[in-house]
């Protein structure tokens, strides 16, 4: 998810013990100081950390198998770790502590979502190491007619990795500006917020290219472990300050949270944020819980689809490596949806939801601004200064490791898909698909920094929840289907997927995220298009609960309608999902 994910509710402070610290002055104003030495510090020797790992892989990366599954020589451990890292995106860490902090019990449903979806990952994950080599599109094309699947497939996957790109790009140039303190205007150091979102948004594109480019799966892969590394320390770490300042009580804590929020109890009941219950309108309070079903039912299946998630099942030796890995993801991404919680009550209780809100009213401020006020708490102005250039420094390792598999997947399905097995007919030279790969990544790179340049001034939080609702439309049925009903063919592949796509981009057409969303309170246009087009029929603005039932539909449909049977590949596929036999020679 990406940083700009979380929405504002206004609240007022009216406890917890953050008047004093109101008018405290911040390193997020803009004002040079140490915290942005520490800062920038931390974030260099990151990137100089991770360069040199690339340049080290790029050593060991001979051929295909290297380049596209890191020579499937990673442990069950460092795959888990690294699965974990691709999975906890910079919303993760900012978007969903932030919703936390300003929507109390509500914010940590996508935390519930996140989490419940890995338990349909678990029994996938060595069903598909067992059948597929090196992308998606290789578990259908095994049974099927390879180049219209492939192409299909690779249609998908490169949607699905260019929205999640652009949303993480746009929220890596949103993270520079409200740290720096340009988002309300003023310069730092002679550059203007624009200016520093545009330069940060072709820093980490080109970062990505040179990752991806230079190092593939193999760099891709321990830049993932680094930071889920990091990423996990630096939230145990606030984790275990903020329970100290509450005595280790975590009654104490969710109180002084209440407390602070302007809501009291409420704040710690369902309703703040999702599913809102509007006196006199049934329908619209009917819709809105409908919405929330929908982008539940996105986040669990959509999970299980993700192209990024999917092609690390091949780093590792076999099927039952693929899984032991998702068994340690599982609970090291538990443990860290666990401590968001004290995170976001720990930044509703001690910072308070005015000053978040005064920040940055998405609320992505939130664990930088509670980083700086435990650190000052603790160890004063230095302390503050240091802790808050650490998160600083996490968050934006966060874009850069997410950005980079996203980037990896859909140059690998380019190359193995649409270069391999359609412009070559199956019979590609290593060395050729290998330069394609790295051509495409350079590509989707610089197709993916354009996009976010021009998109950088709007919300693009919908390109998230969009990418997911993509993924368990489009991807899921064709990877269920494929696995477990002997019938389907490969007119159920291109409708499943091609249906599934349409469905969900035309419903987000038409849904209230693109027109006719206003603000209840200030009329303000909440809308991606301009106030004056509204074309708006569909409720929701999440697609999923009406785009995923057509998909399975259309590939359901499209098999039935087609005379296309391969009983014998299908009984050999499951044979090998079960056993693992002759996975890496197909």
């Amino acid at each position: 998810m990406t940083a700009a994910v979380a929405t504002g509710v206004i609240g007022a402070v009216t406890g917890g013990g953050t008047d004093h610290v109101l008018a405290a002055p911040t390193a997020l104003d803009g004002r040079f100081g140490v915290a942005h030495v520490w800062t920038v510090g931390l974030c260099a020797l990151f990137v100089l950390i991770t360069l040199a790992i690339t340049i080290r892989a790029r050593r060991t990366t001979k051929g295909a198998v290297d380049y596209y599954a890191g020579g499937r020589g990673f442990s069950s451990t460092q795959n888990g770790l690294a699965l974990t890292g691709d999975y906890l995106s910079a919303a993760s860490f900012l978007g969903i502590a932030g919703m936390i902090a300003l929507q109390g019990y509500d914010g940590f449903l996508y935390s519930i979502g996140f989490l419940v979806a890995w338990l349909l990952v678990l029994p996938m994950a060595q069903l598909m190491r067992n059948t597929g080599r090196f992308t998606m599109a290789d578990l259908p094309a095994f049974r099927m007619r390879r180049m219209r699947v492939r192409l299909a497939c690779t249609v998908s996957t490169v949607t699905v990795c260019v929205f999640y790109l652009v949303a993480q790009m746009v929220g890596a140039g949103a993270l520079v500006s409200v740290l720096l303190g340009l988002h309300d205007g003023g310069t730092f150091l002679g550059v203007d917020a624009a200016q520093a979102r545009t330069g940060a948004i072709v820093l980490v594109g080109v970062l990505m290219i040179v990752y991806v480019m230079y190092g593939g799966m193999k760099a891709a892969t321990w830049l993932q472990i680094i930071k889920a590394v990091v990423l996990l320390g630096a939230t145990g770490l606030l984790t275990v300050l903020v329970l100290a300042m509450f005595s280790f009580d975590p009654r104490a804590l969710l109180g002084a949270a209440a407390d602070a929020s302007g809501h009291g109890s409420a704040f710690l009941e369902p309703g703040l944020g999702f599913g809102v219950e509007v006196p006199g309108e049934p329908a619209t309070t009917l819709f809105n819980k409908l919405d929330l079903i929908s982008l539940g039912l996105a986040l669990v299946l959509g999970t299980v689809a993700l192209p990024h998630i999917l092609i690390r099942f091949y780093t590792v030796p076999d099927g039952r490596s693929a899984r032991s890995s998702v068994n340690r993801a599982i609970l090291m991404v538990g443990a860290f949806y666990l401590m968001t919680l004290a995170l976001g009550f720990g930044a509703a209780a001690l910072v308070g939801s005015e000053r978040i809100l005064a920040l940055d009213p998405s609320g992505n401020s939130a664990v930088p601004m509670l980083a700086e006020e435990l650190g000052r708490l603790t160890a004063g102005p230095v302390g503050a200064a240091v802790l808050l250039a650490l998160i600083s420094a996490v968050a934006l390792a966060t874009i850069l490791a997410v950005i980079a598999s996203l980037t990896l997947a859909s140059s690998s399905s380019i190359a193995h898909d649409l270069f391999g097995h359609i412009l070559m007919w199956g019979r590609p030279r290593e060395s050729q698909e290998v330069a394609v790969a790295r051509f495409s990544a350079c590509l989707i790179g610089a197709v993916a920094i354009a996009l976010a340049v021009q998109a950088q001034e709007q919300n693009v939080a919908f390109l998230v929840g969009l990418a997911f609702a993509i993924a368990a439309a489009a991807n899921l049925p064709v990877i269920v289907l494929t696995m477990f009903w002997r019938r389907f063919n490969t007119k159920g592949v291109e409708w499943g997927i091609y249906g599934g796509l349409a469905s969900t981009l035309l419903l987000m057409l038409f849904s209230p995220v693109m027109s006719g969303k206003t603000d209840p309170v200030t009329g303000a246009n909440l809308s991606v298009l301009p106030s004056w087009i509204d074309i708006g029929f569909f409720p929701m603005e999440n697609p999923a609960l009406i785009a995923v039932p057509v998909g399975f539909a259309c590939a359901v449909a499209g098999s039935l309608l087609s005379p296309e049977r391969n009983s014998a590949r299908f009984t050999e596929l499951r044979v090998r999902s079960l056993t693992g036999w002759g996975a890496d020679q197909e």
